[in-house]
C-alpha cells in the first residue's frame, strides 16, 4: 500500500499534464513547450497536492500528522500560484514590453524573460477538481 501514496498523486499529475495539452491544442495554443510549461489549465501543482491530501486522508485518515501536512502543503501551492508566481509571470509581460520600446541595439542585449509562471483562480479551482476525481476514480479502481 505504500506506494500508493506517491504513485496515485504522480500519476494524477501526469494525467492532468495530458488534460492541459489537450486544453491548449484545443485553444490552438499547443507546442511541445506546452508539456513541461507552467500555468495554464488545469494547474498540475493544484491537482498533484490535492492528490496529494486526498491520498493521506484515504489511506491515513483525517486525524492523521499526514494529513494535516498535506492539506497545509496543498494550501499554500494553491496560494502560491495564484499569488506570487502569478505575479512574476506579469512583471515578465512587462519587462518584456518595455524592452521592445528600445532601440533595436540595446533591445537584444536584454534576454527574454518568461511571462507563464502562476494560474488564474479558476486554473486552480479546476484543478483541485481534477485532482480529487482522479485520485478518486484511482483509488476505486486499485482497491
Amino acid at each position: 500500500m505504500e506506494y500508493k501514496l506517491f504513485a496515485i498523486p504522480i500519476i494524477v499529475m501526469l494525467l492532468n499534464q495530458v488534460i492541459k495539452v489537450a486544453v491548449e491544442a484545443m485553444r490552438g495554443n499547443w507546442t511541445w513547450m506546452s508539456v513541461f510549461s507552467y500555468g495554464g489549465m488545469p494547474s498540475s501543482h493544484s491537482a498533484i497536492v490535492v492528490s496529494l491530501a486526498t491520498v493521506m486522508w484515504h489511506y491515513q485518515g483525517i486525524e492523521s500528522p499526514a494529513f494535516a501536512i498535506t492539506v497545509i502543503l496543498a494550501l499554500l501551492t494553491m496560494r502560491d500560484a495564484t499569488g506570487i508566481r502569478w505575479h512574476l509571470g506579469n512583471q515578465g509581460k512587462a519587462i518584456n514590453r518595455l524592452i521592445k520600446e528600445l532601440p533595436d541595439q540595446k533591445e537584444y542585449s536584454f534576454p527574454v524573460l518568461g511571462e507563464r509562471f502562476g494560474h488564474k483562480t479558476i486554473e486552480v479551482i479546476v484543478g483541485l477538481f481534477v485532482g480529487l476525481i482522479l485520485t478518486g476514480i484511482i483509488i476505486q479502481a486499485w482497491g
